[in-house]
């Protein structure tokens, strides 16, 4: 998967992003932190601006201005980030970046930003995997009662963007990185 990255051109001015998808639990952070030790490129979350429990189809728009714009421009991403504990937006953060950026999470594949990834990864899970992973997650008592709500968004998402039909590379969730 590095060699991968690192063979696909930049797209994003002078930086490769490499974005990770795929539902809640499917292994995303996983691979983006195997990744990411092997390559020394920063992992950009999902998490940290989706705009609330009910943000999944804003934070599109948030990515490309906190992160893709700024990385066409020669700047390095800067976004707020959200707080979940308190329900609101927090302080702004800055991500350095050289060559390579990893994104990962829900809506990093959306149609709007693929042109700027040099790769899509796509990671498929069951669903009883899924959720055995949600419900060990240390945030699970935060994450739990907006799941379903959550879910509702994801299938929504990707039955608009489809990013396994434009993924690079397709991974079984359940396989170790």
């Amino acid at each position: 998967m590095a060699e991968l990255a690192r063979d696909r051109p930049p797209l994003a001015g002078g930086v490769r992003v490499v974005a990770i998808e795929g539902r809640s639990g499917a292994g995303k952070t996983s691979l983006a932190e195997a990744l990411a030790a092997v390559t020394g490129w920063p992992v950009f979350h999902m998490d940290d601006v989706y705009p609330g429990w009910t943000g999944l189809a804003a934070s599109v728009d948030l990515l490309a201005l906190w992160v893709v714009m700024p990385l066409l421009n020669g700047a390095d991403p800067r976004w707020r980030r959200y707080d979940w504990e308190r329900g609101r937006p927090a302080e702004w953060c800055t991500t350095p970046v050289v060559d390579g950026l990893i994104v990962e999470g829900c809506g990093c594949g959306a149609a709007e930003i693929r042109p700027y990834l040099s790769t899509l990864v796509w990671i498929d899970a069951p669903a009883e995997v899924r959720h055995r992973r949600l419900d060990a997650r240390s945030d699970a008592a935060v994450y739990t009662p907006h799941r379903e709500a959550w879910a509702r968004q994801e299938e929504d998402f990707y039955a608009l963007h489809t990013p396994w039909e434009y993924a690079d590379v397709v991974l079984d969730g359940t396989a170790p990185w």
